[in-house]
C-alpha cells in the first residue's frame, strides 16, 4: 500500500512546489505613506510647512518650478524569471502659490495616465573615420622628434635645442 501511495504523495509535493515558486514576488518603491496620504492635502489650507510634516520630503521636485512637488511610488510583481512587470503607480503632483506657499492644487495620476515614450537607440555618426588597431600602432612612427630637424628659422628657439 505504501509503495502505491509514494508516488502520489511525491507528485502532489512536486506540483506544490512548483505552483509556489511560480507566485510572484512583489517590490514596493518610492514615497510609502505612513500617517497621512498625499490625497489627503487640503487645497488652500496646507503649506509647504504642513505637507511637508505630514508626507515628508518629496520624492522629486518640478525642473523648472520649485513650488511644484511630486510624491511617487509603484509596485513591481516578477514571476520566476520573467522580466518584472509594473502593476501599480502613483504620482501626487502638489502646486503651490507662489506668494502665500498655500497649496494651489493637488493632482493624482496612474498608471493609466502615464504615455509610452518610444526610445530611439541609433547612435548619431561623427565625421571622419575610426582608426584600426594597425593604424594607431604605427600611425605616428616618423612623425614624432626623433629626428633632427632644422628649427633655427623658428622665433623663441636656441641653437641646438632638439625639443
Amino acid at each position: 500500500m505504501f509503495r502505491r501511495a509514494a508516488p502520489a504523495v511525491l507528485a502532489v509535493g512536486l506540483i506544490a512546489g512548483g505552483l509556489a515558486a511560480c507566485a510572484p514576488i512583489t517590490t514596493y518603491s518610492g514615497f510609502q505613506a505612513i500617517d497621512a496620504n498625499p490625497q489627503d492635502v487640503k487645497v488652500g489650507t496646507d503649506t509647504k510647512s504642513t505637507v511637508r510634516a505630514k508626507l515628508g520630503s518629496p520624492s522629486a521636485q518640478s525642473t523648472f518650478d520649485p513650488n511644484v512637488w511630486f510624491y511617487v511610488n509603484q509596485v513591481k510583481q516578477r514571476v520566476a524569471f520573467r522580466k518584472p512587470q509594473v502593476t501599480a503607480r502613483n504620482v501626487t503632483a502638489i502646486e503651490f502659490n507662489k506668494e502665500t506657499e498655500a497649496v494651489a492644487s493637488v493632482n493624482n495620476y496612474t498608471l493609466k495616465d502615464g504615455k509610452v515614450v518610444a526610445f530611439n537607440g541609433r547612435e548619431t555618426p561623427t565625421r571622419g573615420r575610426e582608426m584600426t588597431i594597425l593604424e594607431q600602432l604605427l600611425g605616428s612612427v616618423g612623425r614624432s622628434g626623433m629626428l633632427p630637424q632644422d628649427d633655427e628659422g623658428v622665433p623663441g628657439s636656441r641653437p641646438g635645442d632638439r625639443r
